[in-house]
């Protein structure tokens, strides 16, 4: 097992290196959020919410904040796994021998610096152009901290395992980001949660996307805004459950889906 964990701290180093030598992919990993929430917060900057003094461009930040941890993530890795099997890199990580443990490790440790830098951006970003406040309460970043840590680790993981599903790297974002559209537009990102219809929120709820969304918004509003929510609050118990759900169905999905070698491949 240490044999494992140290690999898989060497990895993260290895795995940011490999990205940053890829600047159009570190430029557009960190600014696709960053544009849409640009885009969507401008169109909707003087819609509030309720009788709140919330604006929907408010709401939105948050939104696109736990959007950054399923770009980053599954997104990013539904997409680049499958490339990096076609090319045979991943072959060549199985040979040396790499423990899917340390694999795995690698990927996480990528993530979780490419989204703190995301974050980074897209709240200063949210503070300059659409009045988000940082919060004041340590509870709030405790929330921040353990929303993230549980949202990063399960969506990495489902990642992992769904790049096991696209045939060929050249169909991978064929395949995968569609589903993530589809998460944000049911998840309450694009739109004001409380006003889809009731089957799109049962379904959304399915997923850890709805959950993060809801998750930051009880980071980054204020607690009178818990009332916008379905439940008339931000269920934060209930958040941790169903996050730590889908943290152990992803690594088992992982663990049992991943594949080093392309189809038909021994």
């Amino acid at each position: 097992m240490k044999f494992a964990l140290n690999i898989g701290f060497s990895r993260i180093a290895i795995e940011l290196k490999q990205l940053l030598r890829d600047r159009e992919a570190t430029f557009w990993t960190l600014a696709f959020p960053i544009v849409l929430m640009v885009i969507f917060g401008s169109v909707f900057r003087n819609q509030t919410l309720g009788t709140l003094e919330i604006t929907f461009s408010q709401y939105f930040v948050a939104g696109m904040i736990a959007s950054g941890m399923l770009y980053t993530s599954f997104q990013n890795l539904a997409i680049s796994i499958p490339q990096e099997r076609d090319e045979g890199a991943l072959k060549r990580l199985q040979g040396l021998p790499m423990p899917k443990t340390s694999y795995f490790i690698g990927k996480i440790g990528l993530v979780f610096v490419t989204f703190v830098g995301q974050t980074i951006v897209l709240i200063i970003t949210g503070i300059l152009f659409f009045g988000i406040d940082l919060p004041t309460e340590p509870s709030a970043w405790w929330r921040f901290t353990w929303i993230s840590l549980l949202g990063l680790v399960s969506c990495t993981l489902l990642g992992i395992a769904f790049s096991s599903v696209p045939k060929s790297g050249k169909g991978a974002s064929a395949v995968a980001t569609p589903i993530v559209l589809v998460l944000q537009f049911t998840s309450g990102v694009f739109f004001f949660f409380g006003d889809l219809p009731s089957w799109m929120q049962n379904f959304a709820s399915l997923f850890p996307l709805k959950w993060l969304t809801q998750g930051m918004r009880s980071v980054f509003l204020p607690p009178e805004a818990a009332v916008l929510e379905i439940a008339g609050s931000f269920e934060s118990a209930r958040t941790a459950q169903v996050l730590l759900l889908w943290l152990v169905i992803a690594a088992v999905l992982a663990t049992v889906t991943f594949r080093w070698n392309r189809r038909g491949e021994n």
